[in-house]
């Protein structure tokens, strides 16, 4: 019998969609036998059931997993949220072995996470959407595939490869020569003079954001050049037919046509740079002060963690723990925000 209705769909469908095909579907069910109708009923039915309770388990589970991860870094901080209170957050002394009570507070740590996030950032995006718009517009057609691979290869590199490149290539290069010279450069100069103070460091926060810069290169380009390439040809060939060059074209239209998705690849390469660990905590020196010079030792929160959860214990344990839910939450709202933006841009877009 469905081979027969098979023949028959194939024979009848048009070519603009499913009105055809719906009616000889309820042709041949009319004339089918009852007995098989209802048995090609039931197995739709719960091959349908299957399918709702499979998904919806899935998307429990992640909401399962979610929590009990929430829970999980809640319980293990509850000891040291007893014991510092909201005090922990701008406290910058790090004192575990303090007696006869330690002294511990994130604001080093928060300070380190979003001033090395922040320069990476600033140093990546431009960079990213540059090099996005070169690939798409002026590359010649034989580079095009080798530069693009060769740029996403660096998305599969170890983070632990990128720490040890930094100590050991980055970190003495910034050191023998970019830092002096910016030392130099701004001695003297107010608010300037304190950002780049020296003296030259191999572990400082400037180079973990230099790291964390190239870390998160491969994503905010990948996702520029699929966004560019979604801009409709004739809109870019409208502009140039009116005059306008290629930097004209690609502020006045690609990029406003595309803002939502760049957007969205920068909020990635975030997430990517505030939870980075292993290379950061090769080359950003693992110093709980704070200073205002970028040159300067300094740590992260998870970079915090990785160093010293292995021998603590404790109060100590728990503060590491409540480090971890403090990250936890300020990705949980810095992609919050990110969110928010791109609604609000999308509705501005479709008023």
């Amino acid at each position: 019998m469905f081979a027969c209705l098979e023949t028959f769909v194939d024979s009848k469908v048009s070519p603009l969609g499913g009105p055809v095909t719906d009616i000889a579907m309820k042709q041949v069910a009319d004339n089918a036998d009852p007995a098989d109708r209802a048995r090609a009923l039931a197995a739709f039915k719960l091959g349908d059931r299957a399918f709702y309770w499979l998904t919806r388990s899935a998307a429990i589970g992640v909401l399962l997993l979610l929590g009990g991860i929430i829970v999980t870094l809640f319980a293990g901080a509850l000891p040291a949220m007893e014991a510092f209170g909201f005090e922990f957050l701008w406290t910058s002394r790090w004192a575990p072995q303090l007696e006869p009570q330690p002294v511990l507070g994130a604001l080093g740590p928060i300070y380190g996470t979003l001033l090395t996030s922040f320069i990476a950032m600033a140093i990546a995006t431009p960079v990213g959407i540059g090099v996005a718009i070169f690939l798409t517009e002026l590359c010649p057609a034989s580079l095009r595939r080798p530069i693009g691979m060769s740029i996403e290869l660096l998305a599969g590199v170890p983070s632990i490869i990128y720490g040890m490149w930094g100590f050991f290539v980055l970190a003495p290069f910034l050191t023998d020569h970019f830092q002096p010279t910016m030392i130099a450069l701004f001695e003297g100069v107010p608010v300037l003079g304190t950002i780049f103070a020296g003296p030259p460091s191999y572990l400082s926060l400037f180079n973990a954001s230099l790291v964390l810069a190239i870390m998160v290169l491969p994503f905010i380009t990948a996702i520029a050049r699929d966004v560019f390439a979604t801009v409709p040809p004739m809109l870019k060939e409208s502009a140039y037919g009116l005059g306008c060059t290629t930097w004209e074209v690609m502020r006045n239209v690609v990029i406003p046509y595309t803002r939502v998705g760049l957007i969205g690849g920068v909020m990635l390469g975030l997430g990517r740079a505030l939870g980075e660990t292993m290379a950061v905590t090769f080359i950003i020196g693992n110093s709980f002060r704070i200073n205002g010079s970028i040159f300067a030792p300094g740590t992260t929160i998870s970079a915090a963690i990785a160093s010293e959860f292995a021998e603590s214990d404790g109060v100590h344990q728990s503060a590491l723990i409540l480090l971890g839910l403090l990250l936890f939450v300020l990705t949980f709202f810095v992609l919050a925000a990110a969110r928010l933006m791109l609604r609000r841009l999308e509705r501005r877009a479709g008023s």
